[in-house]
């Protein structure tokens, strides 16, 4: 790797950890990058779709010319490996804020479980979370939820292309979700929950695919402070 191929345009494909989030991750690439191949002040870098500090998994990292590349990406279908739980709430509809309205699910069968999420498979109407970076009223919904402001989220078309893998070991469900752009599977989790009637939040979520880009190519040792991109 040189100076000149990074400005030519690379793709790097970072497995993102746990609690750092994605302007976090690239930062940190950015500031390595720069010190290391001496690269110019206004070095292009940036990623092909944000992962919530809460998630895990695949993310992509564009340098150069190939972040012209960026908005193609991002259109790619994603699939993820997901876990909720079932039977209680968050506000976020993860784990960043603590369990509230805990119910009681020992009616609930394998069967009754996997009859509600063969529903969610298709086209679907789904409102984003207000914990999250969409902007209402200029504002970023998170800011506005964090402050304490009501916020009034407007539903959206997504498509849910497969779930499968599914393993339920109440109050655990795990799965792998295929789905297209701007789908938020912790909403996903909730819904699940509201249609099972006892509330479910999403406890785990790892990016494995975007497009044709695997989590089994991507590395986390760019995010090192002792690596060197010399030893690629």
């Amino acid at each position: 790797m040189t100076a000149e191929e990074l400005q030519s345009g690379y793709i790097f494909l970072l497995d993102k950890p746990l609690d750092w989030t994605s302007f976090q991750a690239v930062n940190k690439m950015k500031y390595k990058l720069k010190r290391e191949f001496n690269l110019p002040k206004k070095f292009k870098i940036g990623h092909a779709g944000t992962l919530d500090p809460r998630a895990t998994g695949l993310l992509i990292v564009c340098c150069g010319k190939f972040t012209k590349k960026i908005p193609e990406i991002q259109d790619a279908p994603k699939e993820y490996w997901t876990e909720i739980k079932v039977g209680v709430q968050t506000e976020s509809y993860d784990t960043e804020k603590p369990e509230i309205l805990h119910q009681d699910i020992s009616h609930l069968s394998e069967e009754m479980i996997k009859e509600v999420l063969d529903q969610f498979v298709g086209e679907i109407d789904q409102k984003p979370p207000i914990y999250s970076a969409i902007k209402v009223d200029g504002e970023r919904a998170y800011n506005l939820a964090r402050a304490g402001e009501e916020v009034e989220m407007k539903s959206r078309k997504t498509t849910i292309f497969y779930l499968k893998d599914i393993k339920i070991d109440l109050p655990l469900v795990s799965f792998t979700v295929g789905c297209s752009k701007g789908t938020y599977i912790r909403s996903l989790a909730h819904d699940i929950g509201q249609k099972l009637g006892v509330g479910a939040y999403l406890t785990q979520l790892r990016r494995t695919k975007i497009g044709d880009y695997l989590i089994e190519d991507a590395t986390s040792d760019f995010l090192d402070n002792e690596f060197r991109f010399e030893t690629l």
